[in-house]
């Protein structure tokens, strides 16, 4: 497999660098403009670290107006813009080009509006995932999809990628909890689409732009969906002796109809690499944990733990450990959220993210497991069992490029066999680079043209986040039909 592709620069709007900086520092302070090589590099890549680009420029604004006004600029001139959050996205989702603008939106993190009858709030698109359920925990409310990297990501990273997280298995991901958003198309045109009801008329355009990949336009103000914080939560350690005994538990219980809040998946490797860092109280002697956990008061919690005990019994469970206090919940979720971190430590890796049916887990880890050791690679998987997200991490050394080609190729494997066994290529990371050109794995032709037919209603010029989510092959181009 060749390494990922890039296309070649546009050298004309190269030559006019001086001319496209001077026009963008007319329109923001000189604080919120980046030009300096040195401070480019800050912007040159995201958490796809293996892939580097560095932009144009990168401008900062303030306000929704500034965002209008960048893009109604770059527009005018015919210069791609790259829209980036926090820069955590595992798919080089927010990579740029080096004749594109970084548009990044870190400034614009204030909350707006709560509406505690209504259960909404209003926030501005830099504003963290964290962050969100922090300003209304004191009144007993929280924001539901909480990424591992919800300390950084934010909302409008979120919404670009659908974002999910360890409790997205009872309350949903992202498109689930978005009730509106403020958007600026291409031309620098403000849009409002959605809003404080459940439910807007007219064709769905939110369901549309949540998982675009900041392909449709540039979300700078979000109205998403609190919810009441539950009685009590209580989560469970289960350990197995083999990966599919956990995956074929995790199927039996979904198939009886039991929605736990969570339900995540380690594997041995993970179960080591996260007790070493976050000291969770994980059983070090089996080889697969699921961490389960249910909300409610105490009675509901303790009949859908005794229905869940019965049905990991069944299955061959080895331990079952029930947190006891605040400080054990925290750090069992500390372990699980801390996993890509942890495994850091350990190594350089690629993580994966394809989703497959629960039913195919046992299966699915089995073969995972083969096609990673066929590379003489090393892999932890970790993920959302509950909803078959999976997220193997295959460990691999990022100074051998050998070894770097065979980790791709490996990842490209497993997400082909996600696709195979009925599933498909993303759940919450996206698209972005990585898995681009897999998508005529998943898709056939007539399927993506209609896709990038959509996109191009909207962005005909394909200037926003170029070079992302559909194969470069040149077997459409925008010019190829009408908008």
């Amino acid at each position: 497999m060749s390494a990922i592709q890039f296309p070649a620069p546009d050298a004309s709007i190269l030559s006019r660098r001086a001319e496209i900086v001077a026009a963008l520092a007319r329109l923001v302070a000189p604080e919120s403009l980046v030009t300096s090589e040195d401070e480019l590099r800050a912007f040159e890549t995201d958490a796809l670290t293996a892939y580097r680009r560095m932009p144009l420029a990168v401008v900062l604004p303030s306000t929704t107006e500034e965002v209008a006004a960048v893009l109604r600029a770059c527009h005018a001139m015919g210069v791609n813009v790259v829209p980036r959050g926090a820069g955590t996205s595992l798919c080089g989702g927010a990579i740029p080009q080096e004749d594109a603008v970084v548009l990044g939106l870190g400034k614009m993190n204030r909350v707006l509006d709560v509406g505690f009858a209504d259960r909404t709030m209003r926030v501005q698109a830099g504003i963290t995932n964290l962050s969100i359920s922090a300003a209304v925990g004191a009144e007993g409310f929280f924001y539901a999809p909480d990424p591992s990297s919800q300390l950084a990501c934010t909302i409008g990273g979120n919404i670009a990628m659908n974002s999910g997280g360890a409790h997205c298995l009872k309350y949903g991901v992202t498109t689930n909890n978005i009730l509106g958003v403020r958007m600026v198309l291409v031309d620098g045109t403000i849009v409002d689409i959605g809003g404080d009801a459940m439910d807007a008329p007219g064709y769905d355009l939110l369901g549309l732009v949540v998982g675009s990949e900041g392909q449709l336009g540039v979300v700078t103000e979000a109205t998403v969906r609190i919810l009441p914080l539950a009685e009590g939560a209580r989560p469970v350690l289960f350990g197995f002796d083999t990966s599919e005994q956990a995956g074929a538990a995790v199927a039996a219980i979904i198939g009886a109809g039991i929605v736990p809040v969570a339900m995540e998946f380690m594997d041995k490797p993970a179960i080591e690499i996260c007790e070493a860092f976050a000291k969770a109280g994980y059983p070090l002697d089996v080889e697969a944990l699921l961490i389960i956990e249910v909300e409610g008061s105490d009675a509901e919690m303790d009949a859908a733990l005794a229905r869940i005990v019965a049905i990991a019994r069944e299955h061959g469970v080895r331990t079952v450990r029930e947190s006891k206090s605040a400080m054990e919940t925290a750090a069992i979720w500390k372990g699980r959220k801390s996993a890509f971190g942890a495994t850091g430590r350990v190594a350089d890796y690629i993580c994966m993210d394809g989703t497959i049916p629960t039913g195919q887990l046992p299966l699915v880890l089995r073969r995972m497991d083969e096609i990673v050791k066929s590379y003489g690679l090393r892999v932890a998987n970790v993920f959302h069992a509950g909803d078959g997200n999976l997220h193997p991490l295959i460990m691999y050394d990022v100074n051998d490029p050998e070894e770097a080609r065979k980790a791709e190729d490996a990842g490209n494997d497993i997400l082909k066999l996600c696709v195979e066994v009925g599933g498909c290529l993303t759940g919450e990371h996206g698209v972005g680079i990585e898995k681009r050109d897999l998508m005529r794995h998943q898709f056939t032709q007539a399927d993506l043209d209609q896709q990038m037919r959509v996109r191009a209603v909207f962005d005909h010029g394909w200037r926003l986040n170029p070079a992302k989510v559909f194969p470069l092959d040149g077997r459409w181009t925008p010019a190829s039909e009408a908008a």
